[in-house]
């Protein structure tokens, strides 16, 4: 096969959608080829393993997602809104690929991670690159929050880490329970658990009635307030 071929490309696209929508341990290489409609000797040209390839396919694919991370997390928002911009992104790709496959997938590099941090440090390594640069993003919009007097002080990476956390713990319930809709008030769940853990920030102190902080408490906590 020639240079020119895209079949690497197409059995990365391959070895994520199954890994996404099973796992990384129900599915062979002959799997990815099937679905690639690649040659099993083609594989090999391309990569040395089922592992290899796991590892090029998570790369790709976060260089893809970055240009998307950076539109949702652009300074034009709110610093909040940021984070509420990708909750809503991720809640319609959840119910999208639910409406296609009928499975909630849940976020692929946790998924993967936890299933086999401990069996092979390749991809171990290269999922925590990734997550730890997506933290990145969430530091920023609670930085700049803090920045405006919005959030309360503290540190910024600890509860970038805890809200991180939080998202994937629902992720993993909508997953768990097969539901995207478990997702639908993210945004809104996600902001609420940033506020409720910071300090009350000064410009919330002057009239607490009508504080952000109280509105995060209702049904109705509008993210873009922030």
């Amino acid at each position: 096969m020639g240079r020119t071929s895209d079949a690497d490309q197409r059995l990365m696209d391959a070895a994520l959608s199954l890994i996404w929508e099973q796992s990384y341990g129900a599915i062979t290489i002959d799997d990815i080829c099937r679905k690639a409609d690649v040659k099993k000797g083609s594989f090999y040209y391309f990569f040395d393993s089922k592992a290899d390839l796991a590892v090029a396919a998570l790369d790709r694919y976060w260089k893809e997602q970055k240009p998307l991370w950076d539109n949702q997390f652009s300074a034009v928002f709110a610093p909040m809104q940021r984070i509420r911009n990708h909750c809503d992104a991720v809640y319609r790709q959840q119910r999208e690929t639910q409406r296609r496959t009928g499975r909630v997938p849940g976020c692929p590099f946790c998924t993967i991670g936890s299933e086999i941090c401990k069996q092979d440090e390749a991809i171990r390594a290269v999922i925590c690159e990734i997550l730890d640069n997506k933290i990145k993003y969430w530091e920023s919009a609670i930085s700049d929050a803090q920045r405006e007097g919005l959030l309360g002080a503290g540190d910024v990476a600890e509860k970038a880490r805890c809200a991180g956390a939080y998202f994937e713990g629902l992720m993993a319930q909508a997953r768990l329970h097969n539901d995207a809709e478990m997702l639908a008030s993210l945004g809104d769940r996600v902001c609420e658990h940033i506020l409720a853990c910071s300090e009350k920030p000064a410009k919330a102190v002057a009239n607490t009635a009508d504080s952000p902080i109280n509105a995060a408490k209702t049904d109705n906590f509008d993210s873009t307030l922030y």
